[in-house]
């Protein structure tokens, strides 16, 4: 059996590992990005930010103050699992007391802090089943610098992918420098309101570089990167070639009368970090 204090210990080193070190993909693509700026001040951007990140990892604390509302996505294989949302929430509660991570989570209505990063509903976890030997666990540290410029659009079947990538690259654009640019966008297409935007949550754990292996999903992942980046909003909003490393989509089947589409944004942390549990 997976016991409840393995989830709680593992979700914690989860926590601190996405939150003080930033994954290769992300820093080999600010790195690219460096290199074909041409804007001083884009230049001077993703210089402190790529310093910020070395920062973060020689002195084991945090890349940004705003260490997120905790995202958990868990993969459920054939295996026996004690109390999983009392050990993922014991988790985050003891992340929130060592690492330290900043107390983000507040009651809506009368904003009064849990202080623990745990609540209602929170932390969200989405659980897939599959015919494994393992648990998998991976969290996803979302700031509300980003996340409140996520947009969702119910089209209409005829809007078509031109309607798709219209919209997407529209609400990038309208976001400007607020979501901390360079930003990883993240795409869900289909499926239900809800389900499109948990899509395009669930996108932004892709390898940032990589295209999908659907080469019509590929396509236009370029084409929307392309237009987006063609926009000169840039590092922080103050101009330069790169407003956003990679765009990543993910489509579900959807009602015939339907067509939604849900885009999450994520800023230059583009944080999360993942692990397997065996019973064994």
């Amino acid at each position: 059996m997976i016991t409840k204090d393995v989830i709680k210990d593992t979700v914690y080193e989860l926590y601190k590992q996405a939150v003080i070190v930033l994954g290769d993909d992300v820093k080999k693509s600010l790195e690219d990005a460096l290199k074909i700026e041409e804007h001083d001040l884009a230049r001077l951007n993703i210089e402190a930010i790529l310093k910020n990140i070395e920062l973060a990892e020689e002195k084991g604390i945090p890349m940004c103050q705003d260490t997120g509302l905790p995202v958990v996505f868990v993969k459920l294989g054939n295996v026996e699992v004690e109390n999983l949302r009392e050990g993922i929430e014991e988790g985050i509660k003891k992340a929130t007391k060592e690492i330290p991570i900043r107390p983000n989570i507040v009651d809506p209505l009368t904003r009064e802090n849990t202080n623990v990063n745990v609540g209602d509903y929170i932390p969200p976890i989405d659980i897939e089943l599959i015919d494994e030997d393992y648990l998998e666990i991976t969290i996803l540290p979302k700031g509300f610098g980003s996340e409140n410029n996520n947009a969702l659009k119910m089209a209409l079947p005829a809007e078509g992918i031109e309607g798709i990538k219209e919209f997407v690259v529209e609400s990038v654009l309208k976001a400007k420098g607020k979501p901390c640019p360079p930003t990883v966008v993240g795409v869900g297409i289909g499926g239900t309101s809800d389900l499109c935007l948990k899509l395009g949550k669930k996108a932004l754990l892709g390898k940032v570089g990589e295209r999908n292996p659907d080469p019509e999903i590929a396509k236009l992942e370029q084409e929307i990167l392309d237009e987006i980046n063609a926009s000169g909003i840039g590092p922080m909003g103050l101009g330069g070639k790169t407003t956003t490393l990679d765009v990543k989509i993910l489509k579900a089947h959807t009602h015939t009368a339907g067509l939604p589409i849900g885009v999450c944004i994520q800023c230059w942390a583009d944080r999360h970090a993942t692990t397997k549990i065996y019973d064994d």
